[in-house]
Formats: structure tokens, C-alpha cells, sequence
């Protein structure tokens, strides 16, 4: 395909879109034309991980705003495609105002739903499009069409130098095969109009939306170095309303509805609350297509300051290995132990503050087994199983997860993993 015919039909929606230059010569160590190394985790299965490295140059693309991206993003064809972003592309660059539909004001709309007067007993999925409830629906719909980006098949989306990524986006790797998110920083997306559902639990929540990378139903997928962050929107400075957190962050990583063999090496996952989860629900409708699917490595990444789910597990054999783990006192869990899971957890470091107990690392949601062997905290050899059921009887854990790894590349010990990590995870470090 000719770079003129591949771009006529989006020639208008370009902003900031370049094509590149010639392929890489032989022999050139081209970041993006790397594919994912042989045996490297469960996206190394079977056909492995090998995004768009094989792209023409004419669908080699250079992109510096939201526009551009999506742009290079929906050019037809599954062909290779490899698009690379250079510096901070900004989704919400015009802010919140400019998704907000006439007539909304979130000042009514806390007057409207006030539990003092509204209760908790009524949800507000029934309140009318004219309603607070109404027009924040259609405003949220707004933010949605904008800020989420579709990644098609055969395609690497990598960040150029040392200070590349996305601010308020949300890449959706959705119902596609072989994809490659490397050296970006994403800054997590703030829902500009979060839901206050009154009955959610006894006094009710806000609920958010927007991960910052969603695998949904996608196989073949490999993030690495990559960082994900709330950068200078922390939960820590999010008001409160209606006695609860204004929570306008979702994920930094989701992993759903059937995807399938997912590497994520070298990335770090820090300041957030609930951070990846593998398996979105328990109910039987998804349970059909999670079970034998989600597959997923973890190995070389740093989670730090996070709240929990790093990662929460359902159904999926989950191999998370030579990872490490600082928390700090807002610590619940690292390893959500889930419905029909087989999550193994080796040689992972894990640095608590004082009055933290390892017995925290695991969290049991669900009867399941866990391998946990050869893992470290504060510097020495801890049983994390051991010492959960110890001081967690109520919910006692099942040593073996049925299930041993095998597509690994080299395994460090866990007391030389602080520094490998600190030295090499994340964006802007890669070599």
C-alpha cells in the first residue's frame, strides 16, 4: 500500500502525523521493530508477540497530539503498523468543561442525589435524560467517545526518547491479536463526571471509569517499560462528597473478558488504588469465556505506593515472578487470590513500612490455590502462605497452584530484584 492511498481517507483528521523513514538497516537495533523474546511469559505462547515490526515504511507513523494518534491508529488494513509517539500527547488538552453537555452543573446534581433526601434505597439508572442524573450520562458519553483510543491488530505503539506518553487516555486493546505498548508514560484518566450510586454497599459510592490500557478479549499482548501513574491527579487530593471519596480513576490496567497470553516486564505501576485486574466478575455469563483464557506474566516491575489489586485474579493461570513491591501505610494487598485463579507469585521482593505485616501480601476473595515460594520481605526469606494463615485463619489459603511455569527467560533471586528493578523498570529506560 502507497503512504498516499493508506492516508487519503483521514487526510482531514491529521494532526501532528508523519510518516517515517525507511525501515531500520540490517542489523540496526531499532526499539521499534523489537519483537518480544522467545519464551518471554504467556505472550511468547504459540505465535508469540510480534506487533508491528514488520511494517512497510509508509505505516511507520510519528505522532505528537491526541488527533494524530487516532488518526495513525485508524488507518486501514490489519497490515503492521508501527506508530510513535513523541512527547506528552494530551486527551483532555481542552479540560472537563468541554465534554459537559448544556445544562449540566454538578452543583444540582450533588443537590439531586443528596442522601438526606434522596436515600439509599433507589438507584439512579431510572432518573430521565433532562435529570442531574441525565445530563451527567450524556456528558460522560462525550468523555468516553473522546479520550478512549482503539489499537488495531499487528501493531506497536512505542515512545520516542526519554519523556514520551499519554495524559487522560485510555488505549483499548479490544477483540485484536498481537500488540506491542512500549516506553510510555501514561498518567491515569480522570472521569470527569463519576456516578454516585447510592446503593453501592451501606452509604453509598462513587464510581469511576477509564483505565489507562485495557486488554479486552485480546491475545498476544506485551507492555513493557511503560509507566503508569495518577500524576498530578492523586486520589490523596480528590475531594469528598456525600461522606465519600470523589474517586475519578479506574485502573491503571485491566485484563478481561477472555484475553488472553499478556507479558508485562519492566513497567512500573505506582501511586494508584486499585491497579490491574485479571477477570472482571464472578458471574457465571463471563466465567464462560474467562476460564482457560487470561494468561498473563508479570516479571521486573516495580508497584509502588499502590492501595491493592496488583494483580486481583480470576481464572487465569497468572505467573508473576522477580517483581518488586513498596508499600507504604495505605497498604490493603498486593495478590487478590480470586475466583477458579492459579496464581503463582516467585522470587518477588516486597519492602514494608513498619507495623505492615507480610500477612497482607495475599488477599482471599475466593476458594483458590496459590503457589508462593522464594519470595522475600524487608530483605528476608518470608512463607507468605504461612504466615497468612497464621495470622488470617478465617481465610486460610491452598499451598500449589496446580500449575508450574514455564515460558520464562532468565529468573533472578528475589534479593536482587530491588535493584534490578529500580535500575531498569519503567519509561525512558529502555535499551
Amino acid at each position: 500500500m502507497r503512504k498516499g492511498a493508506a492516508l487519503a481517507g483521514c487526510a482531514a483528521l491529521v494532526v501532528g502525523l508523519t510518516a517515517a523513514g525507511a525501515q531500520a538497516h540490517p542489523g540496526h537495533r531499532d526499539p521499534a521493530r523489537q519483537t518480544l523474546p522467545a519464551n518471554d511469559g504467556w505472550a511468547a505462547h504459540g505465535t508469540g508477540t510480534t506487533g508491528g515490526a514488520a511494517a512497510d515504511a509508509a505505516r511507520v507513523y510519528t505522532v505528537t497530539t491526541w488527533a494524530g494518534f487516532k488518526a495513525a491508529l485508524a488507518v486501514p488494513g490489519t497490515a503492521p503498523r508501527i506508530i510513535k509517539v513523541k512527547g506528552t500527547v494530551d486527551a483532555v488538552a481542552d479540560g472537563c468543561d468541554a465534554f459537559a453537555v448544556p445544562g449540566y452543573d454538578f452543583d444540582a446534581y450533588l443537590a439531586a442525589y443528596d442522601p438526606a433526601t434522596w436515600g439509599h434505597d433507589t438507584d439512579l439508572s431510572a432518573e430521565p435524560d433532562d435529570s442531574p442524573e441525565g445530563l451527567r450520562r450524556a456528558s460522560a458519553a462525550r468523555q468516553d467517545q473522546a479520550v478512549k483510543a482503539n489499537v488495531p491488530a499487528n501493531t506497536t505503539i512505542i515512545g520516542v526518547g526519554r519523556n514520551a506518553g499519554f495524559k487522560g487516555a485510555s488505549l483499548q486493546i479490544k477483540g485484536v491479536d498481537n500488540v506491542i505498548v512500549r516506553n510510555l508514560a501514561f498518567e491515569s484518566p480522570v472521569d470527569c463526571f463519576p456516578q454516585w450510586d447510592p446503593t453501592d454497599g451501606a452509604t453509598g459510592n462513587w464510581n469511576s471509569e477509564y483505565d489507562s490500557a485495557v486488554v479486552y478479549g485480546s491475545t498476544h499482548v506485551w507492555l513493557d517499560h511503560n509507566t503508569f501513574t495518577d500524576g498530578e491527579h492523586p486520589d490523596s487530593a480528590a475531594p469528598t462528597y456525600f461522606g465519600m471519596l470523589y474517586q475519578q480513576h479506574d485502573g491503571q490496567l485491566d485484563i478481561v473478558r477472555g484475553a488472553d497470553h499478556v507479558t508485562a516486564s519492566w513497567n512500573v505501576f505506582s501511586d494508584h488504588d486499585k491497579t490491574i485486574l485479571i477477570g472482571n466478575s464472578d458471574s457465571e455469563s463471563t466465567a464462560a469465556g474467562d476460564r482457560g483464557h487470561l494468561r498473563a506474566t508479570f516479571h521486573h516491575n516495580l508497584f509502588e505506593n499502590l492501595v491493592e489489586r496488583a494483580p486481583r485474579v480470576r481464572f487465569g493461570q497468572v505467573d508473576v515472578y522477580d517483581n518488586h513491591f513498596v508499600a507504604n501505610d495505605d497498604y490493603a494487598y498486593s495478590f487478590g487470590v480470586g475466583k477458579e485463579s492459579a496464581l503463582v507469585a516467585e522470587y518477588n521482593a516486597f519492602t514494608l513500612p513498619d507495623g505492615v505485616s507480610a500477612a497482607k501480601v495475599l488477599k482471599k476473595w475466593s476458594e483458590a490455590p496459590v503457589t508462593a515460594a522464594h519470595n522475600r520481605v524487608n530483605g528476608r526469606a518470608v512463607d507468605l502462605i504461612a504466615v497468612h494463615n497464621a495470622e488470617i485463619p478465617a481465610e486460610t489459603l491452598r499451598p500449589g497452584a496446580g500449575w508450574t511455569p514455564t515460558l520464562r527467560t532468565e529468573v533472578d533471586p528475589a534479593r536482587a530484584v530491588p535493584g534490578l528493578v529500580g535500575r531498569g523498570a519503567g519509561a525512558g529506560r529502555l535499551r
